[in-house]
């Protein structure tokens, strides 16, 4: 949920402004105030840095279109685009030292740039969106070397666009209709609300012109040049009284800034803000990440982990594709094996087991072209090697899991889209594998994830739409659901894949609340208390992305190679950035989760 903010707009007569712009700046196509009361100025001789009186003290000479600022530890960031070249130039602007410093212009995008923007993200990223007459738009990550994000599809006739950085939202405005507003963040799935509904679809007259964020609301100015402003309320936007006043530019400033015929002054609006706290979740980053599969679209779901005995870099992590098979990875992410054993969907491993007189570790994964389990060998070097396909009565398999008995035997579960759960022995009689039904069961509606403890005897499974249950994992005992955490503040539907972590200090299951892109961490014991969630955010300087969209993770305490001596953890990304590609998964050192939450 957005962070709620409580505005009243307000029309005043005032032309005086907290920051008086100069004179000299009358005839500036756009303006920005910077802290210590200069000013960055547009105009047809390029980008200016101008002092409080008026004068000059630094220039770029260019043919500019638009521009945006961040301030910055250096000073102040400013992206410009330079009409000629058709890239996007940051500049840096001193003003303290009255200097503007050009950095390396962004690559090419492959169009002609309409309208371009900043946007600094949680972990305090410099971001820039670069936009086509087309529609055609691209994120780039600025820094030392700029990388392209992602691609993004943004209406035709797009004029201009500015960033919420505290509500990560992107507002562009369409020709002829209105003024959008998508998530900014990288690792979104593009959805987009439109702004301004008076009108049907939100047209303004003439099609939505210069744009400025508000704090908690946006402003942008029609065609006849009326300005017009939203105060936000979650994703909703009530409108504001427009005032007429002919404007052809505005600014962000204390108060809002535009420019009219004789110049740019106050533009009569008295815009107070109430804001609650926003309760932003800490952000780990990933140490490495997965090749990606080799489908496009939504293809990779849930990970599994196998410990070599002996050696710390030998581990392997399973992946399956939905519409391939099973893959394997080793802690470098490289891709090792592929399976193409069908439409996989849930993958689990469990070692060092006695079944039918031998000692083995195995994989279950579900297939859900034949609704069937597939069991897995895998030697002692991390070889995988499918070794017989169990038919279950399901009529849609979907997720999975396994139970390690105390005998040192193997528990399989498995469940429909419609909530049933069956519970198999798994068994293997003159050297092939079987499965006897041991119990069956049911949540509500759909189940996915779940994952059983092999100490407590417990069995952790996710109703996407409403919560965690636990139930006895003991084929012997009764199966009643109790509720474990629902979905609500913490928890947002879907729930999804889940892990359990057992440290010396405790032991915690991790869920994957796919409706924020978070992971929550509570108990793995009564009362289930709640210990924290997190989010998975971009390494810059390794160029690894974020994760969201999550479907299956994998958690381990195991002491692994390099980063993972604490642990690790592995989870799907359902979008892949940095830049655009087919999905993969990520692997973060538990130490960072645990540090980030306060575990240690």
């Amino acid at each position: 949920m957005k962070s709620l903010v409580f505005l009243s707009l307000l029309a005043a007569a005032s032309s005086v402004c907290a920051q008086q712009v100069p004179a000299a700046l009358a005839t500036a196509a756009d303006v920005a105030p910077l802290p210590g009361g200069a000013w960055l100025a547009l105009d047809k001789r390029g980008l200016r840095l101008v002092g409080p009186d008026g004068t000059q003290h630094g220039a770029i000479a260019l043919r500019p279109r638009q521009f945006d600022v961040r301030n910055s530890a250096g000073g102040v960031l400013a992206l410009v685009v330079d009409a000629n070249t058709e890239r996007a130039l940051p500049v840096l602007a001193d003003a303290a030292a009255g200097t503007l410093q050009a950095l390396p212009a962004l690559p090419e995008t492959g169009f002609g740039i309409e309208a371009a923007c900043l946007y600094r993200d949680a972990q305090h990223l410099d971001h820039a969106f670069l936009v086509a007459r087309d529609g055609q738009a691209q994120q780039w990550l600025l820094g030392a070397t700029p990388r392209l994000v992602r691609h993004l599809a943004l209406p035709p006739g797009v004029k201009h666009c500015r960033v919420d950085d505290a509500t990560a939202t992107l507002y562009v405005s369409e020709a002829d209709f209105g003024l959008w507003a998508y998530d900014a963040d990288p690792e979104s799935g593009g959805a987009r609300h439109p702004v301004d509904v008076r009108a049907p679809f939100g047209k303004l007259a003439g099609g939505a012109g210069a744009i400025a964020v508000l704090p908690g609301g946006v402003a942008a100015l029609d065609a006849k040049g009326t300005l017009h402003a939203w105060r936000r309320e979650d994703d909703a936007w009530q409108a504001q009284a427009p005032l007429a006043m002919e404007a052809t530019g505005l600014a962000a400033g204390a108060p809002l800034l535009a420019r009219g015929k004789d110049g740019w002054h106050a533009a009569g609006l008295a815009w107070t803000a109430t804001a609650a706290p926003s309760k932003s979740l800490p952000i780990v980053t990933a140490r490495a990440q997965t090749d990606p599969v080799a489908r496009a679209g939504d293809a990779a779901d849930d990970p599994a982990i196998w410990v070599h005995p002996s050696d710390p870099d030998g581990a392997r992590i399973l992946g399956t594709n939905k519409k391939q098979g099973l893959l394997v990875y080793d802690l470098q992410g490289r891709q090792l094996q592929l399976l193409e054993t069908g439409r996989l969907n849930n993958v689990d491993v469990r070692q060092d087991l006695r079944i039918g007189g031998a000692r083995v570790d195995l994989a279950m994964a579900t297939q859900r072209d034949e609704n069937a389990m597939v069991l897995f060998a895998i030697d002692a070097h991390g070889k995988v090697a499918e070794v017989a396909r169990i038919p279950t009565p399901l009529d849609d398999i979907y997720g999975a899991c396994l139970y390690r008995t105390p005998q040192g035997g193997l528990d399989a579960f498995v469940n429909d889209k419609d909530g049933r759960y069956l519970h198999y022995r798994i068994t293997r009689n003159g050297g092939r594998f079987g499965a006897e039904l041991k119990r069956r069961f049911r949540l509500a509606s759909q189940p996915e994830g779940c994952v059983a403890d092999d100490r407590t005897g417990l069995l952790f499974m996710g109703e996407e739409d409403r919560g965690v249950w636990v139930v006895d994992a003991d084929a012997s005992r009764p199966a009643a659901p109790r509720m474990v955490l629902a979905v609500g503040d913490v928890l947002h539907a879907d729930v999804e894949g889940m892990g359990l972590y057992h440290g010396s200090k405790g032991s915690w299951l991790v869920v994957s609340s796919q409706g924020n892109d978070s992971y929550v961490v509570l108990d793995a014991a009564p009362p289930f208390r709640v210990r924290g969630a997190f989010r998975i955010g971009i390494d810059a300087q390794s160029g690894i992305d974020g994760a969201s969209d999550t479907d299956g993770l994998e958690v381990t305490s195991a002491r692994l190679g390099g980063p993972y001596a604490k642990g690790l953890l592995v989870v799907q990304d359902g979008h892949k950035r940095l830049p655009d590609g087919p999905q993969n998964f990520k692997l973060v050192a538990w130490e960072d989760v645990a540090k980030a939450l306060g575990l240690e």
